[in-house]
């Protein structure tokens, strides 16, 4: 992987910067794109104590590849309605089948899971905007999901399909893109908000968007997965749904764009708690356990996560800018969509190339701190396995990681990254603290 490296960054140097060429027709109410993205990963040994079946491959672990390409097709309907298909190809692999870690070391693999490439419908959906009142009309341009259009101001905004939960919310103009951004799962979005998707990253639902002025208000209600971290969604959605309010406030600072986002999420499912998950244990209750570790359909309903996060990002300059996350979760039951943090806090920053007549690259640095609640640690340390994370036992401690990238633009709508994480205690775990290094090399065609 070294040599990979030194290679990306003499290709990088040695090629003059061209303006990005990734704008396409839009004309007669369409909207066309497509991406195309490999991520090839590999991580240093390191010393543990011991391994669980859930552990972070400890010996050099190299050949990780994931790959994902998707079509995103759109049509204007009728006046501020439009539909939206995504047809989506993925396959590969993360490192250690993204176990071992809760922030999970490569954001284009935590719903990949076959080698091989399948196809599948990521995103259908219809939206429709109404005006509030006598507002101004903007022009929005064709972008990944949007017909270029005029666009009310103050507005309601519904969307009704399937689709992805964190293409509304919990965004973040340096950090919620891993295919151009940070990999890290708990860089990417809000580590401790165990949000509803199937093992893709989709769900289906409802969502409502109020703008008004300088505020955005977003809520919810969609469907949960019938098993842990599997494809198959429940449909008794009077029993199982999961609902996410979000407020949004856009500022400036000294003429700089600023926004804060306040999220409170709240889902039933059939989840166990950690404290059914002790007792399974104790009992020797396979069918319980292999609920938890996503293994099996549980029979009954009553699982409830709470959870709230704060989200903020601030430009400095034309070129620089700062993010933050904090997320919390009441960590009772189970995780049951996303992955094991019940608490995060997270500090990164942002700055383009501009300054090295580079205007389309951007490089990032960025350090995430996660935790766990005190049942979701007494489970692990008995032996416990969720669907990320489980070594057998637990010495536990904070899982602290540093991801630096470089997405450097070359040619034809092709950017090349290049990308390290450091992380500490994966999975909780000090008898296995690492560090590890983990280093990427990432591909991504747009247009």
């Amino acid at each position: 992987m070294k040599w990979t490296f030194t290679l990306a960054l003499a290709l990088i140097s040695t090629i003059t910067y061209t303006q990005p060429i990734f704008q396409m027709d839009s004309s007669n109410g369409w909207t066309h794109h497509f991406q195309l993205t490999v991520v090839a990963q590999s991580h240093s040994g390191f010393k543990a104590k011991y391994s669980g079946k859930n552990s972070l491959e400890n010996s050099v672990e190299t050949g990780a590849t994931s790959l994902t390409s998707t079509l995103f097709l759109g049509r204007k309907l009728w006046k501020g309605a439009a539909a939206y298909f995504n047809p989506e190809m993925s396959g590969g692999n993360g490192l250690s089948y993204s176990q071992g870690v809760a922030g999970a070391l490569n954001g284009e693999t935590y719903r990949v899971g076959n080698v091989e490439p399948q196809l599948f419908i990521a995103r259908a959906y219809i939206q429709q905007n109404f005006a509030l009142g006598k507002t101004k009309y903007s022009n929005v341009e064709d972008d990944i999901n949007q017909v270029a259009d005029k666009v009310p101001d103050n507005r309601i905004t519904i969307s009704a399909g399937k689709f992805a939960i964190s293409d509304f919310y919990d965004d973040n103009a340096y950090s919620h893109d891993p295919r151009t951004q940070f990999l890290n799962w708990a860089l990417m979005g809000n580590g401790a908000w165990d949000y509803p998707a199937n093992t893709r990253g989709y769900t289906f639902g409802v969502v409502a968007e109020w703008y008004q002025n300088s505020w955005t208000v977003l809520l919810s209600s969609v469907a949960v997965p019938a098993i842990a971290n599997a494809p198959k969604m429940e449909y008794r959605l009077g029993k199982a749904h999961s609902e996410t309010l979000e407020i949004e406030k856009r500022y400036s600072i000294n003429r700089q764009p600023g926004t804060v986002r306040f999220t409170i999420s709240n889902s039933y499912t059939r989840a166990p708690s950690y404290q059914q998950g002790m007792q399974a244990l104790a009992t020797n209750n396979t069918f319980l356990l292999n609920v938890i570790d996503g293994n099996a359909e549980n029979n009954t309903f009553g699982g409830k996560k709470f959870g709230l996060g704060l989200s903020a990002e601030q430009a400095l300059n034309n070129d620089i800018g700062i993010f933050s996350r904090i997320g919390w979760n009441d960590g009772k039951y189970v995780s049951w969509a996303y992955t094991e943090i019940d608490q995060t806090a997270s500090l990164g920053l942002s700055v383009k190339g501009t300054r090295w007549h580079r205007p389309a690259d951007v490089a990032g640095i960025a350090g995430v701190l996660n935790g766990i609640s005190k049942a979701h640690r007494d489970f692990l340390a008995a032996g416990g396995y969720g669907f990320i994370i489980g070594d057998g036992a637990l010495n536990y401690g904070h899982e602290g990681i540093i991801e630096a990238f470089y997405n450097a633009y070359l040619f034809n709508n092709f950017w090349l990254s290049c990308d390290y994480q450091l992380v500490h205690n994966p999975g909780y775990n000090k008898d296995r603290s690492g560090p590890v290094n983990v280093f990427a090399i990432r591909g991504h065609i747009f247009f």
